[in-house]
């Protein structure tokens, strides 16, 4: 009787094990298309043997719990890859954002909402051009106030965009480092619940949540992560300011100052710039702030300084229509920061350019050529004038192209590594379809010995006899 005692529990034992494991099967399939679910195999433990009379005898077995198919080096690889791909791509958007800004520069159909540095420098010396032939009519002077106000106008409004664009970009940064904060808080509520359920052990979907949560915080700041002994998680960011320890989580803080959002650690250490070159969605757009647009903001301020001085100091060598010595033309500030912001024309009496030299009457253009000549002149940066701006414009869509070109690469690679990550933790339901076949197959063939030791179960308690009642 022991002995089919023995043959019962292990019949049991095994239609338990196959049901469990039908029961992960059916909790993949569900599973498919949750973000983040790492595919689960049942794993069996034969039970420890029994030794009788020096002959063992098999217990069965038992099932240990399903293991998820994941691979941590992997995982650790896709989110160092994610890191770089958002930091690129977010740059390459604000980049591209901020190219519409001098698009008409390249554009065979300029934008009328907007106005072309390039166009006004070459429609100022045009309007020169023009008054040379009757520098005394007043018409053609008003002409190239008008010009200059139209030039005035293109770096205010090209600066101006340029400081809205930061600004977009420093409400963006503010609204991450939020996002940053709720991540980095799940992620140590469920250090907790995974230190605490499964220490030594797979966490299964808890850890998958978790993988999910880190994946989705490498998108938005460059991290870095280690395994402590309780598999929680330790994560800083790429410069190693604390995000979570264990089930603790360390939040960044925000300021303002001098108009600009700055980030910090918990401990009010600002960590802006390291963030900058972290990667992720933040290091991008604080690449584009606090270097990018500042570069470009500086580029336009020199050429409006210079070209305004010189326009200024060629005006200031002549004398106007009234006889008098020439004056600004334009109102510059003592150096070239925020020249761009804030040039302006400095006359409104057409009668105040200084076309003739010194003394030579109002019919003169001597000094008016001598304006002209500014045109061809390299007086901005070893350039001319439209030289300089060109060069700018060609600058700016070489590095438009250049991250972009980068973050191609970075995608290909994000997505091969995300490939491998699939075959291997994804569900694949053809899989799981024959696996279900086997373990039904297993589960029925535990069935019929069940059904066979209950039979002969019966006939051992009625002594051979058929016709009575099991």
């Amino acid at each position: 009787m022991a002995t089919l005692n023995t043959a019962l529990s292990i019949a049991t034992g095994a239609l338990d094990a196959d049901q469990a494991a039908i029961n992960i099967i059916a909790n993949n399939t569900s599973n498919a298309n949750t973000p983040g679910y790492t595919n689960q195999v049942p794993e069996w433990q034969a039970n420890d043997p029994v030794t009788i009379g020096g002959t063992s005898y098999g217990q069965g077995v038992t099932m240990t719990g399903p293991s998820s198919q994941r691979d941590l080096v992997l995982e650790q690889r896709i989110q160092q890859q994610m890191q770089l791909q958002q930091g690129s791509d977010a740059r390459q958007t604000a980049l591209e954002g901020i190219e519409n800004i001098f698009s008409s520069a390249t554009s065979a159909s300029p934008s009328t909402s907007s106005l072309d540095i390039g166009t006004s420098i070459s429609g100022f010396f045009s309007a020169l051009s023009q008054l040379q032939s009757n520098p005394a009519d007043t018409s053609l002077r008003q002409s190239v106030l008008n010009a200059a106000t139209t030039l005035a106008n293109s770096f205010q409004s090209a600066s101006s965009q340029l400081t809205a664009e930061q600004g977009s970009l420093d409400q963006q940064g503010a609204t991450i480092v939020i996002q940053v904060n709720s991540l980095t808080q799940a992620i140590a509520q469920l250090n907790s619940q995974i230190s605490q359920t499964s220490g030594t052990s797979d966490a299964g979907q808890l850890e998958d949540h978790r993988q999910y949560d880190i994946e989705q915080l490498s998108q938005l700041v460059g991290i870095h992560e280690v395994t402590t002994e309780d598999n929680s998680l330790t994560i800083t960011t790429s410069s190693g300011a604390p995000l979570v320890s264990k089930g603790q989580a360390f939040s960044l803080n925000t300021s303002v100052s001098g108009g600009v959002t700055h980030i910090s650690d918990y401990q009010g250490n600002d960590i802006s710039t390291a963030l900058a070159s972290g990667g992720g969605q933040l290091g991008g757009i604080l690449t584009v702030r606090d270097q990018d647009i500042p570069q470009m903001q500086s580029t336009l301020d020199t050429l409006a300084f210079d070209l305004g001085t010189a326009v200024n100091n060629q005006n200031a060598l002549g004398s106007d229509a009234n006889g008098n010595p020439g004056g600004p033309i334009f109102n510059l500030p003592g150096t070239a920061a925020g020249a761009a912001s804030s040039i302006s024309v400095a006359i409104t009496d057409p009668a105040k350019i200084a076309a003739a030299a010194a003394g030579n009457g109002s019919s003169d253009d001597t000094n008016l050529e001598g304006m002209l000549q500014l045109q061809n002149q390299t007086i901005i940066g070893g350039a001319t004038p439209s030289g300089y701006y060109s060069s700018f414009v060609s600058a700016l869509g070489s590095l438009v192209s250049e991250v972009s070109t980068e973050n191609t690469a970075q995608q290909a690679s994000l997505t091969q590594l995300q490939t491998q990550r699939d075959s291997l933790s994804a569900v694949n339901l053809n899989d799981q379809a024959a696996a279900l076949e086997n373990l039904q197959q297993a589960y029925q063939a535990a069935s019929k010995v069940f059904t066979i030791l209950d039979t002969v179960m019966a006939s051992a308690i009625n002594l051979g006899v058929e016709t009575t009642v099991a």
